[in-house]
């Protein structure tokens, strides 16, 4: 039997996305065995981020600097921003290296249900973002979902009066997926999408 703060310690990691019970025992069992190489750095990293964790006062991204990386990174083209729901969804799409542009993080998206009101959400200091001048394409980068598509909409019609290009990522057909197994909306959507074949 574990003492209580192995437990408490178990209990914390179950917490996390990902992790149950039977895979944060595994994960506490590999940290106490492997005490130097890897709770001693687990808990170093972790204290590291926790004095140095901010808020960017400009996009919302989560870092360790303020502005963070993105925002003071020179190479990065200002005239292009793009708009996600949550900081996971700017960390995916910067991990894929293909928007040079800039990012802005809601906070979440629109939803009647949950009484998520635009006010909640970072829309007007995206709006003053655009309205300082600079940006010639904001993408909405909302999630395929009725949530989602509505906070986009919203936006759209936020910022409708800027001369400014506003774009969508193509939604469809995954790579490598089967069509039989796909839902009628990524169908539709696909289909929606469809262009020449090169």
């Amino acid at each position: 039997m574990a003492s209580p703060q192995i437990d408490a310690l178990t209990q914390a990691l179950a917490r996390l996305p990902g992790l149950g019970p039977r895979s944060a025992r595994r994960a506490v069992l590999h940290l106490l065995k492997k005490r130097e190489t890897a709770l001693g750095p687990l808990l170093d990293a972790l204290n590291a981020v926790d004095e140095t964790l901010s808020t960017c006062g400009i996009c919302g991204n989560i870092d360790t600097t303020n502005p963070c990386g993105i925002c003071a990174d020179p190479r990065r083209d200002a005239r292009a921003l793009c708009v996600v729901e949550e900081v996971a969804d700017l960390w995916a799409l910067d991990r894929s290296r293909l928007f040079p542009g800039r990012f802005h993080v809601l906070g979440g998206r629109l939803s009647a249900l949950e009484g998520i009101r635009p006010e909640d959400l970072t829309i007007d200091s995206l709006v003053r973002r655009i309205e300082a001048g600079g940006i010639d394409e904001v993408v909405l980068a909302m999630n395929a979902t009725l949530e989602g598509q509505t906070t986009a909409h919203y936006i759209a019609d936020r910022i409708e009066r800027f001369p400014i290009r506003v774009t969508q990522p193509a939604h469809g057909l995954p790579v490598g997926g089967e069509l039989d197994y796909l839902d009628e909306g990524t169908l539709a959507q696909a289909l929606r999408a469809r262009r020449p074949v090169a």
